[in-house]
């Protein structure tokens, strides 16, 4: 269960910066976070997204351990926004995790996010989603802001894991003020997903919608993602 859930929060939406498709030349945000297991510091996570326009590089770094043993996790995504459907899909990315639940996952996306072609360890598979588009982790994390940009309240969204496909909903909820040791008081926006996971996360209109934590909502052990660093050169 412990190590369960060590995966889940490396792996768990855990973005939320960019910029709007057409307001973009090139920049960069850069996010570090902290990893905490049942109020344990249990390790770190770091994110760097590369913005050319209506493209995005993201590079993602993280890992934790728990009793000494532990994962490590890191992921490379090209991200594009659709001018047909207005939202931002995944083109490809190739994700690595060692350690516990080890793997090494390679996927491409096609027919606008629908299709899914998967290589894990050299096994392929495909997948598709008919309703709404397949995205990783990151794109979701994008999509997820771009949903709060535009108003919306609740909304559906897909995630390629490595065995299928995992449906989540989201709701938006009343924005509150949460004080934080490093950011001081910030007005948040929680955003709940619900589905194959159960995650609470809050979005920081100050810093440019910027995910500054998230909770995973486990029955025994509970996750947190914290926000510990910040630097962007995009604007809102």
């Amino acid at each position: 269960m412990r190590f369960r859930l060590i995966y889940l929060i490396l792996v768990m939406s855990i973005g939320g910066g960019s910029a709007a498709a057409n307001e973009l030349s090139s920049c960069t945000i850069t996010s570090s976070y902290d990893i905490y297991l049942s109020g344990i510091h249990t390790g770190e996570m770091k994110r760097v997204e590369a913005w050319q326009g209506k493209k995005a590089s993201i590079v993602s770094n993280s890992k934790a351990s728990i009793l000494g043993i532990g994962t490590a996790y890191s992921q490379s995504a090209e991200v594009s926004w659709s001018d047909l459907d207005h939202e931002w899909i995944t083109d490809k990315f190739h994700q690595k995790v060692s350690g516990f639940r080890s793997r090494d996952m390679k996927v491409t996306f096609t027919d606008g996010g629908h299709q899914s072609n998967v290589d894990i360890d050299g096994k392929a598979s495909s997948y598709i989603s008919k309703d709404i588009p397949l995205r990783d982790v990151d794109t979701l994390s994008i999509q997820i802001r771009e949903n709060l940009l535009q108003g919306k309240q609740a909304f559906r969204l897909n995630r390629q894991a490595s065995d299928g496909i995992e449906p989540y909903q989201y709701q938006v909820h009343q924005k509150q003020i949460k004080i934080f040791e490093k950011w001081g008081e910030l007005e948040v926006i929680p955003v709940e997903q619900t589905g194959a996971e159960h995650v609470t996360f809050l979005f920081a209109p100050e810093l440019e919608y910027q995910l500054v934590e998230a909770r995973y909502h486990g029955f025994i052990l509970r996750g947190l993602l914290t926000l510990e660093d910040y630097e962007s050169t995009c604007k809102n």
